[in-house]
């Protein structure tokens, strides 16, 4: 039995929208995160000794100083994850070993995505906006090799590495697409997913416009506006929590590069190393989890993850979506919210939908989507371009 130090006790998340009528500063966002975490996971502020963020806005310099002025805590622990989409497990994991070595008790992680009022005569689109060009500024290997040939941020990078995989393994664009509408079939029952009212087809992913050969429109996620927090505590703390712990047993993390045109082989991602650690921290093997919340910024990436986290051999992905369900109803549940593909990518929080996926089944919250038996999850951040990889593994109490 691996690591039951640390639990998560508690969240909150904002549904994903494509509009956000109300701009507020990120110190906003993240005392009405904090609020609803702390009022779900039944803590008391004064308890929090330690604070896990993506930065600030307003305050680039020094966010988690900030941030616990701003709210009034004194906390023994401060960190800022920028890892690109494994941001969000990334936080997960250093909350839960900053409790598991005595430097603090209860965490919270509070990650958003919402846009700042514009400071009068600003440019709104610059305030709101993500930087399409991942932070590749002018002298940086990407600015000066890539982008000028078009290699600009993700869809056309994810588009090399699914052309790469499915003529080497002989993938069809139905294998691919058929992710899309499973994840879309868990989507429709969930209240909070952008996609909740529209099903799609096999035939309705492939008719969409084509992005980025070969990946189309229903393949990537929608960007959004979102956010969402998450409360650990130790295993002590957690016996008082208001639902069921789930502890984080196993994790894993591994950063080879940033930019597809650095990685050493297209088909041969992070998730290998981050998920043999992660597993063999826990001390269980793959069968004994119950579901999966992959990270699901393109469908290639679930593909190449159920292979590379060790849930498939090498090659055999393809066959096993084409075999399996994978919607919450199915014999192999992955991101039975949806996943960012039918839910929507609310930002940075987008990442962190996953871990909260997990955290809702196994404390039997889902509801419509509540599966069977849910006391076992692999959840995974990915970041960059096929970069960085996250692992979690998640068990109930």
């Amino acid at each position: 039995m691996g690591k039951r130090s640390a639990a998560l006790v508690g969240f909150t998340e904002w549904a994903p929208q494509r509009k956000w009528d109300q701009p507020m500063f990120s110190m906003e966002a993240c005392a009405k995160l904090a609020a609803e975490a702390l009022s779900d996971a039944g803590i008391d502020k004064g308890e929090v000794d330690g604070l896990v963020i993506g930065g600030l806005q307003e305050s680039p310099l020094f966010p988690p100083l900030a941030l616990a002025e701003y709210l009034q805590i004194q906390a023994n622990f401060g960190e800022v994850v920028d890892i690109g989409g494994a941001s969000s497990a990334g936080m997960i994991w250093r909350a839960a070993a900053a409790i598991e070595i005595g430097l603090c008790e209860t965490v919270l992680v509070l990650v958003h995505s919402t846009p700042a009022p514009v400071e009068a005569g600003g440019d709104a689109a610059k305030m709101i906006m993500p930087p399409y060009l991942m932070g590749d500024a002018w002298g940086s290997p990407q600015g000066q090799f890539d982008i000028p040939y078009g290699l600009v941020a993700a869809a056309p990078s994810f588009a090399m590495v699914a052309q790469r995989y499915m003529s080497q393994y002989g993938v069809a664009p139905e294998t691919l697409a058929k992710i899309a509408v499973d994840e879309r079939n868990s989507a429709l029952k969930n209240p909070k997913a952008v996609f909740k009212d529209k099903p799609i087809t096999i035939d309705d992913v492939l008719a969409s416009p084509m992005v980025s050969d070969p990946v189309h429109l229903l393949e990537m996620v929608m960007p959004c506006f979102g956010g969402g927090a998450v409360v650990l505590t130790s295993a002590e703390r957690a016996k008082k929590a208001k639902h069921r712990p789930v502890f984080l047993t196993g994790y894993g993390e591994r950063i080879s590069h940033k930019t597809v045109s650095y990685m050493d082989d297209l088909t041969v991602t992070p998730a290998k190393p981050s998920a043999d650690k992660a597993f063999g921290m826990a001390g269980i093997d793959r069968s004994a989890i119950d579901f999966c919340s992959f990270y699901d910024c393109f469908t290639i990436t679930v593909l190449m993850t159920l292979e590379d986290a060790g849930f498939v051999k090498k090659g055999q992905g393809g066959a096993f979506v084409e075999e399996h369900d994978l919607s919450f109803s199915g014999d192999f549940p992955i991101n039975t919210h949806g996943g960012q593909l039918g839910m929507g990518q609310g930002g940075a929080a987008g990442g962190l939908s996953h871990v909260i996926d997990a955290l809702t089944q196994i404390q039997g919250r889902a509801e419509d989507r509540q599966l069977a038996k849910a006391d076992a999850a692999y959840v995974t951040g990915v970041g960059g371009l096929m970069a960085s990889n996250v692992g979690l593994v998640m068990e109930g109490a």
